[in-house]
C-alpha cells in the first residue's frame, strides 16, 4: 500500500520512525524493537538511512521484513549527497526489486570532505526516483527553516520546487512549539503547497536529548519545555514520564487544531511508542 493512500483516507494517522543498526551484530535487536513497534498498529512506519548510505542494506532489510510480517506500509529513506548517480540508481533498482513502494527522498548531510557531490539537492533525487518507477515519494520540510537556508523565503521557494518535482507528502523536522508549526502550515498553503504534511514529534526521554536534538534540527525550545527539562532532567524516570507527557500534549493539541497526520520519532523505543498511543487511545477515535 502507498503511504499517500493512507494519508488521504480521511482519518487521523500516527506513524513511527525507526533507525537501522550500524553493524550486522545489532540487526536482530533493532528488528525486534521495530517489530514491537509495528505490533502497536501504526498507520505506517518509516526506516531511516545512514549517512552516505552506510546502513542502506539494513534499511531495506528492515522495510522488507516489516512489510512481509505486518500489514502496514513501510517507507524507506534514501539519501543522495554522498553517492554518485549510478550508485543511487542501483539503490532505486534494489528498492524496486524488493517490492518497496514508498520512498522518503532526502539530500542527506554533506560530509566534511564535501562528498561526491553529483547530487546537490533532493529535487534531483526526487526526479530520478520518479523516472525509474511508480513510487510514492515523500520529502522533508522544516517548520523553523532549514539550518542552511539564508532565510525563510528561500527555504519556502525550495520546498515548493521539491513538491512540484513530484512529492506526494511531506514530513517535518521535529519541533517543540506547535505555534511555529501552525504558522509554517499557513505559509506553505498560501504559496500553493497542498500535499499532506506529517507533523514530526520527538518524545524527549532524557535531558541530554534536548541538546542533541537542537543541534541537529535548530528547533526552538519553548520556556515551558525548558523548565520541564530543568526540573526533571536529573531524574531519569521523571524525565522520561515528563517527556512522553509533553509529546502527548503536543499531539493532542495538533489533533484539536485539525492537524491529522502525526509522525513520531521513536528512537527505537517501543515502550515510548506504546505510551504515546495509550495516552491518545480515545482521542484518536474522535
Amino acid at each position: 500500500m502507498r503511504v499517500i493512500d493512507v494519508l488521504n483516507s480521511g482519518k487521523p494517522t500516527v506513524s513511527f520512525e525507526v533507525f537501522p543498526p550500524k553493524t550486522e551484530d545489532k540487526f536482530d535487536t533493532v528488528r525486534d524493537a521495530a517489530f514491537e513497534i509495528a505490533e502497536i498498529g501504526p498507520d505506517f512506519m518509516s526506516i531511516t538511512y545512514g549517512a552516505g548510505g552506510g546502513t542502506s542494506r539494513y534499511t531495506m532489510d528492515l522495510v522488507e521484513q516489516i512489510q512481509k510480517t505486518y500489514d502496514i506500509p513501510v517507507l524507506s529513506h534514501l539519501t543522495c549527497v554522498s553517492s554518485t548517480r549510478d550508485e543511487v540508481k542501483e539503490k532505486i533498482e534494489e528498492i524496486k526489486r524488493r517490492g518497496i513502494k514508498n520512498v522518503l527522498a532526502l539530500r542527506g548531510d554533506i560530509p566534511e570532505d564535501g562528498g561526491k557531490q553529483e547530487y546537490r539537492h533532493a529535487i534531483e533525487l526526487i526526479r530520478d526516483i520518479h523516472e525509474m518507477g511508480d513510487f510514492c515519494v515523500g520529502a522533508a520540510c522544516y517548520p523553523e527553516t532549514h539550518v542552511e537556508s539564508q532565510n525563510r523565503l528561500e527555504d519556502l521557494k525550495y520546498l515548493k520546487e521539491k513538491v512540484d518535482a513530484g512529492v506526494d507528502f511531506l514530513t517535518t523536522q521535529l519541533f517543540f512549539d506547535n505555534e511555529l508549526f501552525y504558522r509554517f502550515l499557513y505559509r506553505i498553503r498560501e504559496i500553493g503547497i497542498t500535499v499532506p504534511v506529517c507533523a514530526g514529534i520527538m518524545p524527549i526521554t532524557n535531558a541530554r536529548q534536548v541538546e542533541r536534538s537542537v543541534k541537529m534540527s535548530g528547533a526552538f525550545v519553548p520556556q515551558t519545555f525548558s523548565e520541564i527539562c530543568d526540573r526533571f532532567g536529573s531524574n531519569p524516570k521523571a524525565m522520561r514520564q515528563a517527556g512522553i507527557l509533553y509529546a502527548t500534549y503536543q499531539i493532542m493539541d495538533l489533533l484539536a487544531n485539525g492537524v491529522t497526520h502525526i509522525h513520531v520519532y521513536t528512537m527505537n523505543k517501543p515502550a515510548v511508542a506504546k505510551a504515546i498511543v495509550a495516552g491518545l487511545s480515545d482521542i484518536l477515535k474522535v
